[in-house]
């Protein structure tokens, strides 16, 4: 079917905005003008929708560059239709995936039954890490297609915990494909842990794996992409530390990315909300979120990703009535109770919220909606050197979001597709929700409502 999207204000490259009609034809980008006459269109006898989208916007598709969808093995929590359900919920036309999946994402064999897996279930575009262990399986070097090397510098267990500095320099040594770290130090963490093993404040996560133990994780990665000119980016920056440290020292082939919940929560979100602030890395102080921000403003930090990694309520310490935990967000400081954070897992859903988050915050005068763009899809596709996404562009694929600016919803647990089915925004009042996602000239999200028949396509990675 052929898209003909009218009067909408289109987001162009170069801070360049156009309120006019994108046509899409064939999966790509066919005009772009003020006003295309749809009688004058050639629609090789293809039926022709109209999207009539004026008081809206037009934007690239985001890219999310780091998600964990939990399948295979891990299902209960998420899987790849429901996350890529709530993707296109929330206007992401293409992911980016972890391999601590069951079994691990480490072989040609594993990560071939995840393309699989997709190709018969998402609804939009998809990629896949390869995961580092210290045997430096000959797959790492040779499994394809893939977005890249992960590695596990802290914050895991098992076979993907890579933490001695002799077998990261060996990784770093060997091929030229994209490295990509979770940047935090196991040994000063498992020190920390003693150190503060009676304590029960509601920040003790945040004190366990502190500023430091990131900042000589992102060092240490630093040094060795020196070192051997390697492809560095530093996945889910926390710190000012961190930032401060890029802005001094940071190479050209080395990039860096936030999430939403770092530049908006601090580690006061534990008073509020208890466990469900709980992540890896964890959130931060007010200063931190400052420094981040400028960072990003400057553009010491690349682009932004969610890190969605989704556990059940009941895994968060939640369990109880449905209403109990669908309230939780309300509680009050004195009823969220104490949880061991060793005792509960580290993650929370993001895809459907992180483009209105940082919508909103465009909304505030915090950035321009153009600078979001940027963030959440061109830099990404640069970054990760994905042709033809990120923006707006003749010939380029059609994956894009109609967002609406003008209004504000709040985040409901209810409304989620996640199947994990909560939010650590719920009840934040958001604008630039989804109201069409468009995934290779397919829609895909429109009135509410997924097309569970589209299928988004494996990325491709040059």
């Amino acid at each position: 079917m052929s898209i003909l999207i009218r009067q909408s204000t289109i987001i162009l490259p170069d801070r360049e905005t156009l309120i006019g009609d994108v046509y899409v034809q064939h999966g790509k980008i066919a005009a772009i003008a003020p006003t295309l006459n749809p009688d004058d269109l050639s629609t090789d006898n293809q039926p022709l929708e109209i999207i009539e989208a004026a008081g809206l916007t037009l934007m690239a598709g985001v890219i999310d560059p780091q998600v964990h969808f939990r399948e295979p093995g891990l299902e209960h929590k998420e899987d790849l239709r429901t996350a890529s359900h709530a993707c296109a919920k929330g206007g992401v036309t293409s992911f980016l995936e972890m391999p601590n999946t069951r079994p691990l994402t480490i072989t040609q064999a594993a990560l071939d039954d995840k393309l699989s897996r997709a190709a018969s279930k998402c609804v939009v575009n998809y990629g896949f890490f390869i995961g580092a262990t210290a045997e430096i399986l000959p797959d790492l070097l040779t499994a394809n297609p893939t977005c890249g090397i992960k590695i596990f510098m802290g914050s895991m267990h098992g076979a993907l915990l890579v933490d001695q500095e002799e077998i990261l320099d060996r990784i770093f040594s060997q091929g030229d494909r994209l490295i990509a770290v979770h940047a935090e130090d196991q040994a000063r963490i498992a020190q920390r842990r003693i150190e503060f093993a009676d304590s029960k404040i509601p920040a003790k996560h945040s004190l366990i794996q502190d500023n430091q133990a990131a900042l000589n994780a992102t060092q240490l990665a630093v040094k060795l992409s020196k070192k051997y000119q390697r492809r560095l980016h530093i996945l889910h920056m926390s710190t000012g530390e961190e930032a401060e440290f890029l802005r001094q020292d940071k190479p050209a082939w080395v990039t860096a990315e936030v999430t939403p919940q770092h530049l908006l929560m601090n580690i006061s979100a534990y008073d509020k909300i208890g466990s469900l602030a709980q992540m890896n890395p964890p959130l931060r102080s007010p200063r931190d979120q400052e420094i981040l921000w400028q960072a990003l403003l400057d553009g010491v930090i690349d682009f932004i990703a969610t890190d969605h990694a989704p556990h059940t309520l009941a895994e968060k310490g939640l369990a109880g009535s449905e209403d109990d935990q669908l309230n939780q967000t309300e509680k009050s400081s004195k009823d969220t109770v104490f949880l061991e954070p060793a005792n509960v897992p580290s993650g929370m859903p993001g895809v459907e919220t992180s483009l209105p988050l940082m919508l909103t915050q465009a909304a505030k005068g915090r950035c321009t909606v153009h600078q979001v763009s940027q963030w959440m899809s061109r830099n990404v596709a640069k970054a990760y050197k994905i042709a033809n996404k990120g923006e707006i562009r003749i010939g380029w694929d059609a994956d894009l979001v109609l967002v609406d600016l003008n209004n504000y919803k709040p985040v409901r647990n209810e409304d989620l597709l996640t199947k994990c089915g909560w939010s650590s925004f719920a009840g934040w009042e958001l604008t630039g929700w989804a109201v069409t996602t468009i995934v290779g000239g397919q829609v895909v999200f429109a009135d509410g409502k997924v097309n569970a028949d589209v299928r988004g396509q494996a990325l491709r990675f040059g």
